[in-house]
């Protein structure tokens, strides 16, 4: 956990950094006026930072607000509508991004002449299977070689049939019970909630990585007719975001201290970027060949990312939960709320 914050919040500095190179092509003129543009950018900021802050709560707060519990069936239908604003993110806002930059002219005819963005985007999509995979089965095996009793003499029958009864033995000094019915549920459950961490972990990820960079484009832009309708737009994505994110938070169970610095990282990771974009301004050029690489292999990454989580972790976990099968009401609605979030976030292309 610790590691995986140390390293996002080592790239909220090293991209920055990575954007001051000599321009080899033009800006493209713009309405600038730095004084307007500076009280849009603490507008965005105020807004985003309460957008991002509520809509991550809302799920964790699940005690408070019964309809955000996981066992509640309208949690299935913001999950869904949650996860097509994700998915909407992925294909519809970052990708096309990734590949205008990479295909900028500013940039040589080699970035031109292969397709960098979907090899990107595709190694991304397979790393976050394989990272998926091998961390989810790396936990279980812990789990339950840590759960496996130590000492063979202590193994004794732990089931037999009396009168028709079941009995389960316990040892007191282990202070544990055997017994094949307890154990598997027991196993079953600490299985999934393995699983939603690293699902919310990695999901985090993802969303880190292009809400920085967007944050950093936003607060370097000296135009209020390209930050006005960012702000809108911008505060619509990060609250559903969050509350995507937070679902996921909410069932992998974490202890309150790691909740609240998820929770944080995630409403600050923006705003933060927009901080830092300001900072930079006056040296920041979108268009300089360091600046169009970074920005697209970093939007390629978390597309591939993105896309991943959402049609695999987020909708295919949902869509085939038993509960959502048998329950064909549930199943409209959740496909419903669905098409809403992925439509809804792509109309607000036509502004972000």
């Amino acid at each position: 956990m610790n590691r995986f914050f140390i390293l996002f919040s080592l790239l909220l500095f090293i991209f920055p950094l990575s954007v001051y190179a000599d321009c080899t092509c033009e800006s493209e003129s713009e309405d600038r006026n730095k004084v307007e543009a500076l009280k849009y950018k603490l507008a965005a900021i105020a807004s985003i930072l309460t957008a991002s802050a509520v809509g991550v709560s809302l799920p964790i707060l699940g005690k408070i607000f019964k309809t955000f519990q996981p066992e509640n069936d309208v949690f299935f239908l913001i999950k869904a509508f949650a996860a097509g604003v994700i998915l909407a993110t992925g294909f519809i806002h970052v990708l096309p991004d990734a590949f205008d930059h990479l295909t900028s002219p500013c940039l040589s005819d080699t970035w031109r002449d292969f397709p960098f963005t979907g090899l990107v985007a595709m190694a991304s999509a397979i790393g976050t299977m394989m990272v998926d995979a091998f961390a989810t089965s790396y936990y279980k095996r812990a789990h339950f070689l840590k759960a496996k009793p130590v000492n063979g003499g202590d193994e004794e029958a732990i089931s037999g049939e009396h009168q028709g009864h079941v009995h389960v033995h316990t040892h007191a000094t282990h202070g544990h019970a055997h017994g094949p019915a307890f154990g598997w549920q027991e196993d079953l459950g600490s299985a999934d909630i393995l699983r939603h961490r690293i699902i919310s972990q990695v999901l985090e990820l993802g969303i880190v990585v292009h809400s920085v960079i967007i944050g950093i484009s936003l607060g370097a832009s000296e135009s209020p007719n390209t930050i006005k309708p960012l702000v809108a737009a911008l505060t619509f994505h990060q609250f559903f975001e969050g509350m995507g994110l937070g679902g996921c938070i909410a069932q992998a169970q974490f202890k309150a201290r790691a909740v609240t610095i998820m929770a944080i990282f995630f409403s600050l990771t923006t705003p933060v970027g927009i901080a830092i974009g300001f900072g930079i301004s006056n040296t920041y050029n979108e268009n300089s060949p360091t600046a169009l690489i970074m920005e697209g292999i970093f939007n390629s990454a978390s597309a591939g990312i993105l896309i991943y989580m959402a049609l695999v972790d987020l909708l295919a976990a949902d869509f085939m939960n038993p509960r959502m099968q048998s329950n064909l009401k549930l199943q409209l609605g959740s496909n419903l709320s669905l098409l809403l979030g992925a439509g809804g976030m792509s109309v607000l292309a036509k502004w972000a």
